[in-house]
């Protein structure tokens, strides 16, 4: 007998797998057809729940409505399906004349009600295939879902063995499917749509033609999209075997789905209406949850969670769902397992959706506390056992200001986009606050110190406890990019390779492949700058070798005519590619190295668009704090005319459409409308994935991303994108043993005394340092030190002690965060050091100025690189640690004539120029800043009066320098780029005249 591969018989052993977990087969048919028709609802299994769990309050309803009973019920019902929708109903049930109904119930946490129990098990689960939902035609749903009566999940199925796909079945969704029938009204009845063959799963809530927005329901396949084999059975088996199983199905009802409401603005920013999505939870999302749940229940409180997934994967909602979950959570004695759950995020829009989330999910208000205040309003939440609580990381050192020891508590903290940041100070200052730990506890959990111990060293090991692993305190860390010290600090102990690693994982390359987030790698083009830099000056001095590269490199990229060529190239192709993207709304975002930098490209760009008549094109900056340049102090808001908190809105509106970087906006900000990113700015490892990630987010029109780099080559960014494409692990753990090497190193230098780091010690641990009086006693203390620092060292060994001393803080705090580990001596050298070395003298870094030394001769950017830079398919990626020991002296500073060091630059970035490469403007610059007349006319006059003054002497300037065929009579034959010249010349004139 032939194998039976229709799609029919997709739909038999789906259907048999679901009565065979408790499903009833139900065929709609005659009257129960014409109701279902009707009200888009199994009218007769609604009234069989309603009756078999509720059966006074249905006689109640019998009694008020007569024999219009079942048409008045039915009309309520209606009514508040569409006022609250489905999901409202189905949790809260209705009201009706003063009789309230439940129409489901959930699982019950425990046995011990059994009237809960029955009404639980009274619940009908029905599965109706080739369901003809319209009386207005012939067309069928492949199969239904039905919880009493009411139609939650709607599925098109479609089996590749007769060449149709889950692509088949998304387009009979888009078409086939009127919006307006009510059955498929947004809200009211259908949860989810499922499109489903042997192989993927995608689904959606909302159902509008070809708008329809699908999303991936895939479990991921070796760190790609679609599903893995499954042995005997469909790759998409565990949608009906595991998700839509009865007591799944109420859960995801009860404690997921919820409604979320974002304002809908016009081009302009203005709030014009607003928009509501049923949100279903993604399968990476549902599983990320319930696995932690399971593992919390099973190891109860103490372990850490590292969940590395993508960036725009929907982190906030599964941070939502997690926190709600967590706060909610018992153990086998009925007993809440956390007091508190902390979130950690500086995301603006998480403290407001995870509000509106649970408030959905249990219709409480106070649920979660934002922290908006100050530091005692976080203790006092903590103090009393707010479930949830949003703070920033900031807040948490000061609570140790604030309050005393906490009482003994339980608390779980999820931190959003972990870093090292978190692994820090402020992460001790947290855990320390938080652990519960006693003296005793210490002793047993170590069983490393000696039965008698003074005072001071009990309350040493009291501090390091509190600082290190705590078993009252479980992280859940969510990061797209983790580091070495966030996998060790936050990852779960596998014990066959004996290292840490991510609890769960969505990678990049499954986001990437299934559609949810763009490669931002397809379309990279590189451009490599070249030139040629001659002295200046007369002198060849010697001079740092090092400084002097950095210097000269600084130079160029700060030099006008640098940055006037980049500015050009950006501007024109933004207008001419970016521009007419993602329907005309495309932006674009230039990263730039340094905020001056940032501040001469806002000036350089707007300047260009001006000169050259631009209407469609305007710029926002974005850059912290005060930048001088040349004199004149510039800050983000004085620049952008808006205050910095407007910022992220007023981009996302038609008015702007370039956002100049410095640091800010490089993680963490989310615009879909970026399509394209200017990099000048070196990137590697992680912070070139986080900055050009900033491309990655989809919206409707948005099919691709462009990178245009003027400093990365493509290998780089290869190589920083490939370890976290697919999993991120590590080649092995921080050892803590380097410790004693750094220690060594530092005690044999001589500088301290352990009598005087036993000094320190007695005045931190009994609390004498609180009381300001102590900084008396401190100082002279550490004064001694410094004086053989400063009298015995030479400037070589001064640098390595310094260095070193950096190191063993910096080691020792991560190694208090990752593990058991506990040793007196070394804490005492922490504490100690942490104080000596703010009073170390600090050397000011100078640097080599070379500005007027040097000139810029020859230049041009020249695009090298041009296509798709390819990740591989390789499984884990393993990091290495971070390293901390090994010698800290620093070399001596080599020394170098300029001359050689700019031929060697020369060498490096020149080529073979054409003769229009070369620019002799700094000589005419120099005539023009030695001109009395423009000196005076510079002093007296603002920029734009000294304008006219400049533009009519520049001419002449021009003419005395022109000699046959060289650069100044270029010049004059060519208007444009005399043009050009004279506008790109005009500041430094201006500015450097008025100092003469």
């Amino acid at each position: 007998m032939a194998i039976d591969y229709s799609e029919m018989g997709l739909e038999e052993n789906i259907e048999s797998s679901l009565t065979y977990a408790g499903y009833l087969e139900r065929h709609l048919e005659g009257e129960a057809l014409k109701k279902f028709q009707k009200y888009a609802i199994d009218v007769e299994m609604l009234f069989q729940f309603l009756e078999n769990t509720q059966p006074k309050k249905i006689a109640r309803l019998k009694t008020i409505h007569g024999n219009k009973f079942e048409q008045r019920l039915l009309h309520r019902l209606e009514q508040e399906l569409t006022r609250r929708g489905v999901i409202d109903c189905l949790r809260y049930g209705i009201k009706d004349r003063g009789v309230s109904l439940r129409l489901v119930y959930n699982k019950p946490p425990s046995s011990l009600n059994q009237t809960l129990v029955q009404n639980y098990e009274n619940n009908i689960f029905t599965v109706s295939r080739q369901v003809y939902y319209s009386s207005q035609n012939k067309k069928s749903l492949d199969m239904v879902l039905f919880l009493n009566g009411f139609p939650i999940v709607v599925m098109e199925l479609k089996n590749p063995l007769t060449n149709q796909t889950v692509e088949h079945a998304k387009r009979q969704f888009e078409k086939d499917r009127d919006p307006k029938d009510l059955l498929f009204q947004p809200k009211k009845r259908v949860v989810v749509y499922f499109a489903v063959d042997t192989d993927e799963v995608w689904m959606t809530t909302k159902l509008n033609r070809e708008g329809t927005y699908f999303l991936p329901f895939n479990r991921g396949n070796e760190g790609g999209k679609g599903n893995p084999v499954i042995y005997n059975n469909y790759r998409t088996s565990y949608l009906w075997s595991d998700v839509l199983q009865k007591d799944s199905l109420l859960d995801i009802l009860f404690r997921f789905v919820y409604t979320e409401e974002k304002d809908i603005k016009d081009s302009t920013g203005e709030m014009i209406d607003k928009k509501e999505t049923v949100i279903f939870p993604r399968y990476h999302q549902l599983d990320v949850v319930r696995k932690i749940e399971t593992d919390i229940k099973k190891h109860k409180v103490g372990r850490n969670y590292l969940v590395q997934h993508s960036a725009g994967s929907g982190k906030t909602n599964s941070i939502s769902w997690l926190s709600h979950r967590l706060a909610k959570v018992h153990d086998e004695n009925n007993e809440t397992i956390f007091d508190s759950i902390i979130v950690i995020t500086d995301r603006r829009v998480l403290d407001k959706q995870l509000q509106d989330a649970i408030y959905q999910l249990e219709h409480e208000a106070g649920v979660v506390q934002k922290i908006d205040e100050d530091s005692k309003q976080l203790a006092e939440a903590i103090q009393n056992k707010t479930r949830i609580i949003i703070t920033t990381l900031q807040k948490f050192p000061f609570i140790i200001e604030k309050v005393g020891e906490f009482s003994r508590g339980k608390y779980g903290i999820i931190i959003d986009e972990a870093h090292s940041s978190q692994g820090g100070k402020a992460s001790t200052a947290m855990t320390s606050i938080l652990s519960d730990k006693t003296l005793d506890d210490a002793y047993e959990a170590d069983k490393v110190m000696e039965e008698e111990l003074d005072s001071t060293e009990e309350k040493i090991i009291e501090t390091v406890e509190k600082s290190g692993k705590q078993d009252n305190i479980s992280f859940f860390a969510f990061t797209a990019t983790p580091k070495p010290k966030t996998i060790e600090k936050f990852g779960t102990w596998n014990e066959q390779t004996g290292l840490p690693e991510a609890f769960h994982v969505y990678s990049m390359r499954q986001a990437i492949e299934e559609g949810f987030i763009l490669d931002v790698l397809q379309n990279y083009v590189t451009y490599e700058t070249f030139y040629k830099v001659e002295k200046s000056i007369h002198d060849d001095p010697e001079v740092s070798k090092k400084k002097a590269t950095q210097e000269i490199a600084r130079f160029v990229s700060l030099h006008p005519h640098n940055i006037a060529q980049k500015t050009a190239i950006m501007v024109e192709h933004y207008r001419r590619v970016t521009r007419h993207k993602i329907g005309g709304r495309a932006k674009a975002m230039v990263v730039t190295r340094s905020r001056l930098h940032a501040v001469k490209y806002k000036l350089a760009i707007d300047d260009y668009i001006k000169r050259n008549n631009y209407t469609d094109l305007q710029t926002l900056v974005a850059f912290s704090g005060t930048v001088e340049d040349d004199g004149i102090p510039y800050t983000e808001p004085g620049m952008n005319k808006i205050s910095e908190g407007e910022l992220p809105d007023k981009f996302s509106t038609d008015k702007y459409q370039v956002l100049i970087v410095a640091e800010k906006y490089q993680t963490g900000f989310d615009e879909p409308l970026l399509h394209t990113m200017y990099v000048d700015k070196p990137l590697s490892g992680i912070k070139a994935v986080q900055t050009l990630s900033r491309l990655n987010r989809t919206c409707r029109g948005k099919e691709d991303t462009f990178v245009l780099d003027f400093v990365n080559d493509p290998e780089t960014i290869q190589e920083a994108f490939q370890a976290y494409y697919e999993v991120t692990g590590l080649s092995d753990v921080t050892d803590p043993n380097i410790l004693y090497d750094l220690q060594y190193e530092l005690d044999s230098m001589q500088v301290y005394q352990q009598s005087e780091i036993n000094a320190v010690s007695e005045l931190e641990f009994n609390g004498k340092l609180k009381d300001k009086r102590a900084q008396e006693r401190l100082n002279p203390i550490l004064d001694q030190a410094v004086d053989r620092f400063n009298k015995e060292l030479t400037e070589e060994d001064q640098d390595q002690f310094k260095s070193s001393a950096t190191k063993f803080i910096r080691t020792y705090s991560f190694v208090l965060q990752i593990g058991p580990f506990t040793d007196i001596d070394l804490h005492k050298l922490y504490v100690y050091l942490s104080y000596l070395l703010r009073k170390l003298p600090r050397k000011p870094n100078e640097r080599l100025y070379l500005a007027d030394d040097v000139a810029l001769e020859y230049y041009r950017n020249q695009k090298v690189f041009d296509g798709r830079i390819e990740l591989e398919t390789q499984g884990q990626a393993n990091i290495d640690p971070s390293q901390h020991a090994g010698s800290a002296s620093r070399p001596e500073e080599e020394k170098e004539r300029l001359s050689s060091i700019i031929d060697r630059m020369n060498e490096k970035f020149g080529t073979d120029f054409d003769p229009q490469d070369k620019l002799s403007r700094d000589q005419l610059v120099e005539d023009m800043v030695q001109d009395e007349d423009l000196q005076e006319r510079a002093r007296n006059n603002s920029i734009d009066n000294f304008t006219f003054s400049y533009e009519s002497m520049f001419m002449d300037f021009l003419i005395e320098r022109m000699t046959e065929k060289n650069f100044f009579q270029k010049m004059m034959e060519n208007e444009e780029q005399r043009a050009f010249l004279m506008n790109e010349m005009k500041e430094e004139v201006y500015y450097r005249a008025r100092e003469q």
